[in-house]
């Protein structure tokens, strides 16, 4: 089944991920407003009754479409073909930007995205592998990364679960939200000593990425509707948990955003209009995860060189600019060629397998 409007997904989850970290920026850091907060705010976050700051908004896009689009893929692919072209076309392009942020860190041109001053060896190393989120306290010099750590143990709980996925592929999200339910209780129940923080952001994240899932499911006719339902009724229960835990972390909407979400993901996934296949929603689409991994290293700097010269809209107009020209090239120097170099592998190995 081919979706027609999965750029168009993905450029609005872009956006929403942008705004948001521009809002946190002048609202928390600057104290300072502008125009299109005013605007967002009036519009989306007191309208329609969004997370402040549109938080999560743009990360539960892009976890609804990872369980909406992944999930038949490793059902068709061996677990070799399904993890080395999964994780391999993350990691070129993370490691470059942890690099990146890494050195941005150590010229004191940025600063870290934790109350570290700086990043040790170690803790740099750790970075590549997303280590650092797993710390008490946390190191974090890529912060946006955290959100990868979620979708690859999605990735290995799939691999994990492919004989239940074609067997009873009901019940995969069942039992997902069973373990979900399992980390939020453990960090609330055990002493804080033992807690691991990032746990609990996993599984308030995680229901986001089985609701895909579950749609999956549903328009390729694989599960019937009372297991629709029960896999539906135990996300809602997990996010529940996590609002009452206080494992997510601004506000607690966020079972209406991903209600939201869902919602446009259902009207626009299967969209073919003039929108949905424009080359600017195109572009935006495909350099998506470029996008997503650069722009926090260049937002901060950029506005704060240019906001004397170009006031606060052309410094943010800056920033788009040096952020859609970084994506860029990173699409195509790191991205696309280790993507094709990889695919290429995978291929050959098949082959041979065959053979």
């Amino acid at each position: 089944m081919r979706l027609g409007g999965v750029d168009l997904l993905r450029t609005i989850a872009v956006f929403a991920v942008l705004y948001s970290h521009i809002s946190y920026y002048f609202i928390d850091d600057l104290h300072s407003p502008w125009w299109l907060l005013d605007v967002v705010n009036k519009g989306l976050i007191e309208g329609f009754k969004l997370n402040n700051h549109l938080s999560f908004v743009g990360v539960a896009f892009f976890m609804i479409l990872t369980g909406l689009l992944i999930t038949g893929s490793v059902t068709r692919h061996s677990t070799t073909h399904f993890l080395g072209n999964r994780i391999g076309r993350l990691l070129p392009l993370l490691w470059v930007s942890v690099a990146a942020a890494i050195l941005l860190v150590k010229l004191h041109i940025n600063g870290m995205f934790s109350p570290q001053d700086g990043i040790g060896t170690v803790d740099a190393a750790l970075s590549f592998v997303l280590g650092g989120f797993f710390l008490k306290p946390e190191v974090a010099v890529l912060g946006v990364t955290w959100t990868l750590t979620v979708q690859i143990l999605f990735y290995l709980y799939c691999v994990a679960a492919r004989p239940l996925l074609r067997v009873l592929p009901g019940m995969v999200p069942l039992v997902g939200a069973a373990l979900c339910s399992a980390a939020l209780a453990y960090n609330a129940l055990v002493p804080e000593a033992a807690t691991v923080p990032m746990l609990s952001k996993i599984a308030a994240t995680m229901p986001a990425i089985f609701v895909g899932q579950i749609i999956y499911f549903a328009w390729n006719g694989i599960v019937s509707w009372p297991w629709l339902a029960a896999a539906i009724a135990a996300q809602v229960g997990v996010v529940e948990l996590a609002t009452e835990t206080h494992a997510y972390w601004a506000g607690e909407r966020y079972l209406w955003t991903i209600v939201v979400v869902t919602v446009t993901v259902l009207v626009l996934a299967k969209s073919r209009g003039a929108i949905a296949s424009s080359p600017v929603v195109h572009w935006v689409g495909t350099r998506s995860y470029a996008i997503y991994l650069l722009h926090t290293l260049i937002l901060y700097r950029v506005f704060e060189l240019c906001v004397g010269w170009l006031g606060t809209t052309g410094a943010i107009t800056a920033f788009l600019v040096v952020t859609a020209a970084a994506s860029e090239l990173a699409y195509r120097a790191v991205e696309l060629p280790a993507n094709r170099w990889i695919s290429a592998r995978l291929k050959t190995r098949e082959q041979r397998d065959r053979a």
